[in-house]
């Protein structure tokens, strides 16, 4: 199982709401990000909007493309895409590109 940690912005004036909607995420969501082998998925929230995102799935890539096709994943990006800011990361940060894990303990 590959560990996959990836980071966002949130928009400081969304924060709030960004997090009320993540207690209430849609069962179907739910269910295809675990059909789609996103597993022991969570997401950190800084006080300064910085988001932290971690997942295992044993192919990130298969993982990525499989939910990129999924029905719900569409509508949900569209509801969640005006939460976020640009990190000024140049392209990586529009892909969901993995951090390099430089250290783990296990």
């Amino acid at each position: 199982m590959k560990r996959v940690c990836f980071l966002f912005k949130v928009r400081a004036g969304k924060m709030d709401e960004y997090r009320r909607r993540h207690q209430q995420v849609w069962p179907e969501m739910l269910d295809a990000l675990r059909a789609t082998g996103w597993s022991n998925y969570s997401l950190f929230l800084h006080p300064d909007g910085l988001l932290i995102g971690y997942l295992e799935t044993p192919d990130f890539e298969r993982a990525r493309a499989a939910m990129q096709e999924h029905p719900v994943n569409a509508r949900w990006q569209a509801e969640m895409a005006p939460f976020f800011e640009s990190l000024e990361l140049g392209a990586a940060d529009a892909s969901m590109a993995p951090l390099e894990e430089v250290f783990h303990l296990d």
